[in-house]
């Protein structure tokens, strides 16, 4: 799968998901000379078909609204540092992938994961 890494989230969970086989990239790597709008990342996962990871309501808003971006992995940890953040995703990788074979929005934290479209 092709995962768009929000800003606010590491690169090192890029870094896990290519190691995973996955093409991840965060944003941070687009390179553009100024701060990365959401209407930007929103309109590169629709053209590339990558599923957003962020933790910003900004883009649940947008998909309730556009249906946009493709497919959105919504976190709700709050703020976790890195190595919890990647041991959930470690512990819910594989369901996760199997529920965006057919789900659009996923909400993701510590204690639940819900599929929301």
């Amino acid at each position: 799968m092709k995962f768009l890494i929000d800003e606010q989230l590491p690169y090192l969970l890029a870094e896990w998901l290519q190691m995973k086989g996955h093409d991840a990239v965060h944003v941070s790597a687009l390179q553009t000379n100024t701060r990365i709008l959401d209407g930007y990342i929103c309109e590169r996962s629709m053209t590339e078909e990558r599923i957003v990871i962020t933790k910003d309501v900004d883009f649940l808003n947008t998909y309730l609204i556009k249906q946009q971006p493709y497919k959105l992995i919504y976190l709700t940890t709050g703020n976790l540092r890195n190595r919890p953040l990647l041991d959930l995703f470690r512990i819910s990788i594989n369901q996760l992938l199997q529920e965006l074979e057919t789900a659009n929005v996923i909400e993701l934290n510590q204690l639940f994961m819900k599929v929301w479209f």
